[in-house]
């Protein structure tokens, strides 16, 4: 199948949208589903239409990783650790279609305006991408001068983060200071319907979620703003996070090995799901092109891995296969995400939404995927590729 045609019908699907369906027949045309039908419709033989009966396959919307380091992160054992910018494959293959990227320890050789470079020539791949402004450290980094105006006037700029807490390499912020970015990110918000949250990096620090407790009880700034991430890295921050939950927070298992101090991401997933937590308020994420370092008390470092969107693609098959039903598992990788970065035509196979799909054969593994109506993955293999990727 080509991406020349300006319509496709994708037909006997069984659609995950992500709630379970059944059996649809599916008119995809200029990047969004148009209908989904019960019935397959005739259509006039004039249409420039493209068939692909799918023949009870199951189809899911495309991921949505909402943490990523698009440039490259790394650059924590000297300049030769950077990490290259992250090629459209690298997402498309695990099921990406929509990917947020952002700063990380390196927020002085890398910038704002790096970043939104890439998610233009991301977007120029056929991948929907966006950015948060900032990075670890206060004041943050930015392209305009302020948190809030990034937002405001730089259309990809939907939030900011990763901002560093509870981690040796933070800049320490004080409660006011975390306050007064918050202030920005969620007035920014209100002014653009834009995410506006602040995506909060969580260290291996003893102190935890403690900033984040004390800017909740003592300001009028809604909960959602804050927004911790790798709650799963301590068993004991997992369960503080998921109480912020009760409070209005969404929160973030992120995609990496936690070792015995803190739960692996599919078993903390599970562990939410058998909660009596709010199910749309825990997403999962890769810290793709980021680098998984390790350290020692002194903050020596001892080891370093780098991680791929693969990793929270690696998740849902663990997921599945541990048993949950798929329904249960999928909105923590799309509706969830979308709603949180409040992406209103992503995350769900719905009338009118963006064609962000992936198709998975009888194993659940995925074997096609489509990204604003235009295949990537076609029957397991990559047919189209990042300007610089062989």
């Amino acid at each position: 199948m080509t991406n020349s045609c300006s319509m496709i019908l994708l037909k006997n699907a069984n659609v995950y949208a992500p709630q379970a369906l059944g059996i649809k027949h599916i008119l995809l045309a200029a990047g969004k589903i148009i209908q989904l039908f019960d019935q397959c419709p005739s259509l006039p033989n004039v249409l420039n239409l493209q068939t692909l009966d799918l023949q009870g396959a199951t189809l899911i919307p495309g991921f949505i990783d909402a943490h990523t380091h698009i440039t490259g992160g790394g650059g924590e054992a000297g300049f030769s650790t950077r990490v290259p910018p992250v090629g459209l494959s690298q997402f498309t293959r695990a099921g990406v279609t929509t990917a947020v990227g952002l700063l990380g320890t390196d927020d002085t050789t890398r910038s704002t305006e790096s970043l939104v470079a890439q998610v233009y020539a991301l977007r120029e791949e056929g991948l929907s991408a966006y950015c948060y402004t900032g990075g670890y450290h206060l004041p943050a980094t930015t392209l305009t001068g302020s948190v809030k105006t990034d937002i405001v006037f730089i259309e990809p700029i939907v939030a900011v983060g990763e901002l560093a807490i509870s981690d040796h390499r933070s800049s320490q912020p004080t409660l006011n200071e975390l306050l007064k970015v918050a202030s920005e990110a969620h007035v920014a918000r209100l002014m653009t319907g834009k995410a506006g949250v602040v995506h909060l990096h969580l260290g291996d620090g003893e102190r935890g979620l403690s900033l984040v407790r004390e800017a909740l009880e003592g300001s009028e700034i809604p909960a959602r703003t804050f927004n911790p991430t790798h709650i799963n890295r301590r068993k004991a921050l997992f369960e503080e996070a998921c109480q912020l939950t009760q409070q209005g927070c969404w929160v973030d298992v992120t995609a990496f090995e936690t070792g015995d101090v803190g739960y692996e991401p599919a078993d903390a997933l599970m562990r939410y799901m058998r909660s009596d937590f709010a199910q749309d308020k825990l997403t999962i994420s890769s810290d793709g092109g980021g680098c998984l370092p390790c350290f020692d008390q002194q903050g020596h470092l001892t080891k370093m891995d780098f991680a791929n969107s693969s990793a929270m693609t690696d998740v849902f098959y663990q997921i599945l296969g541990e048993g949950v039903a798929l329904q249960d598992c999928l909105p923590f990788f799309t509706q969830n995400v979308a709603t949180l970065m409040n992406f209103h035509k992503k995350g769900q196979i719905q009338d009118g939404f963006d064609a962000d799909l992936v198709i998975l054969d009888d194993s659940q593994r995925i074997s096609h995927v489509m990204a604003k109506g235009v295949w990537h993955v076609f029957d397991k293999s990559l047919v189209k590729k990042g300007t610089f990727e062989d």
